[in-house]
């Protein structure tokens, strides 16, 4: 198996001259095999001649300007019609006269600038030769006609190549800037997620211990949690990060060690009552939902901490085969917390993640007052 992949691979690290040479020879070698003289393409008519010097040169530049046709497309067909003309007026009707058509379809293909110069240099040097050929042989006009529209559809085909290459390669070139796009829109999802959550948190713990100088317990308390929330933000960061190392090989679309249960940990100690409920057992493979589920709870808790704080806040997961089912509500008792002002990015983004998963997401005021989250997010999507 490595054996045959690295046969092609040492191939194409080749030179385009070089691969393209064995073609050049597939045409030379055989024009000098007897059984095949005279018996070539022929234009005009022309009695046959004997193979003589000459025949070796209209050979020679019919054939030997193949192993150049990508690289020198230009100068390849100029060569092999010179090669094709000394070849036809002579009468030698070699078999190298097919070097022709391979010369028209690689310009076609592979000529990037001057093309329709080409077309009317190569058609205005065509003339002279079909005259030429029409008063020495015994063909009519007809027959040069067919042979000209015969190269115009050759070299067609090669500017149809060329045409379908391009755009294939603008396809792809299109695929790999929206996937760039999307990857970016993650990762910012995901930087905004982490910041957000443990930055507001962090703000929180830093406003309630102004108010416990009087009670050093309390204030050390509260300094920990502060610590432990920041200590928790540099993993999370750096556990994020390790999406742009290509050399990672770790997970890094998995939330950190502890999921659920830390999270909430940490919005409680930040002095938001949480009443948190998780029911079922996780799926071993979710794919992306057990992510999502994370960053549902995780802005929920988030907008509860700025917007409600020390509101009572009740969080509910429930895991099935099929589907993780996540409810996250404040009652609205708190006072808003005196952090930053949120730009919706967080609610927005959690949408878009579970539309993406074939979920249903919803966020707003509840009747009585306070404000709930529901999502439901099938199990085992595509990561």
């Amino acid at each position: 198996m490595i054996r045959s992949r690295l046969v092609p691979e040492l191939w194409r690290r080749l030179d385009v001259v070089v691969r393209d040479l064995p073609l050049a020879l597939l045409l030379f070698v055989p024009s000098f095999v007897p059984a095949f003289h005279s018996h070539g393409t022929q234009l005009g008519g022309l009695p046959d001649r004997p193979f003589d010097a000459l025949a070796v040169v209209a050979v020679a530049l019919q054939c030997l300007p193949l192993a150049g046709r990508r690289r020198w497309p230009v100068t390849c067909l100029a060569v092999a019609f010179v090669g094709f003309a000394t070849d036809q007026l002579l009468g030698y009707h070699t078999l190298a006269g097919t070097g022709l058509s391979f010369a028209l379809l690689s310009a076609g293909a592979h000529l990037e600038r001057h093309r329709r110069a080409t077309v009317l240099v190569f058609s205005v040097a065509y003339v002279p030769l079909a005259f030429a050929l029409f008063r020495l042989g015994t063909e009519g006009l007809d027959e040069f006609v067919a042979f000209y529209l015969a190269c115009a559809l050759v070299w067609g085909i090669g500017a149809w190549v060329r045409s379908s290459r391009k755009a294939e390669a603008e396809r792809r070139l299109r695929i790999a800037e929206e996937t760039r796009t999307a990857e970016r829109t993650r990762i910012a999802r995901e930087l905004h997620d982490v910041v957000t959550h443990h930055v507001t948190a962090m703000v929180v713990q830093a406003e309630a211990a102004r108010y416990l100088t009087a009670a050093p317990d309390r204030l050390d308390q509260a300094l920990t949690a502060t610590t432990d929330t920041g200590r928790r933000a540099l993993t999370d960061l750096r556990h994020l990060l390790d999406l742009l190392d290509p050399d990672h090989r770790a997970d890094a679309r998995t939330p950190p060690a502890g999921r659920l249960l830390t999270l909430v940990e940490q919005t409680r100690r930040a002095g938001q009552p949480v009443e948190f409920t998780e029911e079922g057992t996780p799926a071993q493979a979710t794919g992306s939902a057990d992510l999502v589920a994370y960053r549902v709870v995780q802005e929920a808790l988030t907008n509860a901490l700025k917007h409600a704080h020390g509101g009572r806040t009740s969080v509910q997961v429930r895991h099935t085969v099929r589907e993780i089912v996540v409810e996250v509500g404040t009652d609205g008792s708190g006072a808003r917390a005196g952090s930053p002002g949120g730009s919706g990015r967080g609610l927005a983004g959690l949408r878009e993640r579970v539309d993406v998963l074939g979920g249903d997401f919803s966020a707003g005021r509840q009747q009585g007052g306070g404000f709930v989250v529901r999502a439901r997010i099938p199990a085992r999507s595509a990561s």
